[in-house]
């Protein structure tokens, strides 16, 4: 049997008798399978959207060589007496578990939230009152913030093609569309990862791996730069070898880190705010149409380089989505995106954001900590403007001209929204820089100045990284490992599960 690789154009609503049909036409052959290798959609011409498609095709009918499958992730399986400790069960966290228990280590993840389930009630309940639970929340608990998130799979990481197939198989074996193999934009949907997560967990405990719920890290017992111990709510707990994955709004894990010795820099990340619009506006601009059969909803990713300002850009865009409260303690007030897999809200959400380094927002060179302090007072000057979780807003029209917001506008948030001089709350230089960036904005996509801005996005990235050798180890420990989004290192689902792999990886090699 031979196979070849063929490119299709379909349209946007195409069904699998017109691929099957394509695929015959293009080879010239009646009986094969087939396999889609990647799906993405070409909307450069609106009069001529559709959607282009990579076929792997098996038939008798064609020659070819022998289908060699691609390289997969080596877990070398034995018996061991070896424990692990993971903190967090967020993507680097929970994989870098799963790894280690499949190779045969003895593994607990601590997890400072509630399960899925748990969760899921506790956020509800904050959206209904207003009143903040801190095991429960959108930042904290089971599969971390990305639980509660668009599920984007895209990643910009290089040499990470075995862990991303180990990732997405892991993801369909625990529920997840098929569709995450294939597509180029692949996504969950938080709906889908609420169940994907659970079945992780019992994925991981089935193979003899152990969890604990509401259980913090508070202190690490070193010796001679060695982990011996953690210290949490939930008693001591003794291991070989610990992995930290806080993800990046554990301050107090930051803290005590750094106040065991754990060495980190400063690093540029970004701040900004949350646009969102009608997701017809969206769609007309990117289709020029307010529906597209078979395609979900309209998607845009922009960036804007201002003369003389920070770079500013999109990230995180939530198609027919929800602003969240994302706050991960009671005194802060932070907005994020969320989406379900279908993608079928009446709203379209991105964060706005300008890139820059602690040491411009704070006027010199600055130390690790004095970043997290100066970050945590920006987050926590947004909760004294609204006395709580309303979150200040404005039109992106009165944002460009600097001009009063008086009246409330409709909008997916669920705590109320508040007038503001939104330009006021965030740094001069990101407010200038976001400023010029929505003009530029407006001219790339119409309509893009009659959405609203709102709220304070602080978590795009983090502004301290952790100084790691190549083994994935922290710079001055044996057995010390911080990993994903919380280590700087990484960002998104499939990095920092990537990232939480390596590590596990790393430890297994070097406990060959």
């Amino acid at each position: 049997m031979g196979y070849r690789e063929i490119s299709l154009k379909l349209p946007t609503d195409y069904n699998e008798d017109e691929l099957r049909k394509g695929i015959g036409k293009e080879l010239g052959i009646q009986e094969f399978s087939y396999q889609i290798e990647n799906k993405s959609l070409d909307a450069r011409k609106k009069d001529n959207i559709h959607w282009l498609v990579r076929v792997l095709v098996l038939s008798d009918e064609v020659t070819g060589d022998v289908l060699v499958p691609s390289p997969s992730l080596d877990i070398p399986y034995r018996k061991r007496k070896e424990k692990a400790v993971v903190v967090g069960s967020g993507p680097a966290g929970f994989f870098s578990a799963f790894i280690l228990q499949k190779a045969g280590f003895h593994t607990t993840i601590i997890e400072r939230g509630t399960d899925v389930h748990k969760r899921t009630g506790g956020i509800r309940e904050f959206e209904k009152t207003g009143v903040f639970n801190p095991v429960s929340n959108y930042a904290f608990g089971e599969g971390g913030a990305g639980t509660f998130s668009d599920g984007k799979l895209t990643s910009r990481s290089k040499h990470i093609s075995k862990e991303r197939q180990f990732i997405l198989s892991s993801y369909i074996q625990a529920g997840a569309p098929e569709e995450i193999g294939y597509m180029a934009h692949p996504h969950l949907g938080s709906d889908n990862l609420r169940k994907i997560v659970r079945n992780l967990r019992d994925a991981f405990i089935e193979i003899g791996g152990s969890v604990l719920f509401e259980t913090i890290l508070e202190d690490l017992k070193i010796k001679d730069g060695k982990v011996i111990e953690a210290i949490t709510t939930s008693g001591g707990i003794e291991a070989d070898y610990f992995i930290i994955a806080p993800g990046h709004s554990a301050y107090e894990t930051y803290r005590m880190l750094i106040s065991r010795g754990v060495q980190f820099r400063t690093k540029s990340f970004a701040i900004g705010s949350r646009v969102e619009h009608p997701q017809e506006i969206i769609n007309k601009a990117q289709w020029g149409r307010e529906r597209l059969a078979g395609v979900k909803a309209a998607e845009y990713r922009l960036t804007s380089q201002g003369d003389g300002n920070l770079p500013v850009y999109t990230f995180c865009m939530c198609p027919g989505g929800t602003v969240v409260p994302a706050a991960a303690y009671q005194d802060t007030n932070i907005v994020n995106g969320m989406s379900l897999y279908m993608r079928d809200g009446k709203f379209a959400n991105a964060a706005c954001v300008a890139g820059v380094h602690p040491d411009k927002l704070i006027g010199r060179e600055a130390l690790p900590e004095e970043a997290l302090d100066w970050l945590e007072a920006l987050e926590q000057s947004f909760y004294q403007y609204s006395a709580g979780f309303k979150a200040p807003f404005c039109s992106i029209q009165n944002f460009i001209n600097r001009k009063e917001q008086t009246e409330i506008v409709e909008s997916s948030y669920p705590l109320e929204l508040k007038p503001a001089a939104l330009w006021n709350l965030l740094p001069a230089e990101v407010s200038s820089s976001i400023r010029e960036g929505l003009k530029d904005f407006s001219r790339k996509i119409k309509g893009f100045e009659t959405g609203s801005i709102m709220g304070l996005e602080s978590k795009t990235s983090s502004p301290i990284q952790v100084l790691r050798e190549k083994d994935s180890r922290c710079t001055g420990f044996e057995n010390l490992y911080i990993v994903g989004e919380g280590s700087g290192c990484a960002g998104g689902i499939i990095s920092s599960a990537a990232d939480g792999i390596k590590a596990a990886i790393n430890i297994i090699e070097n406990n060959a």
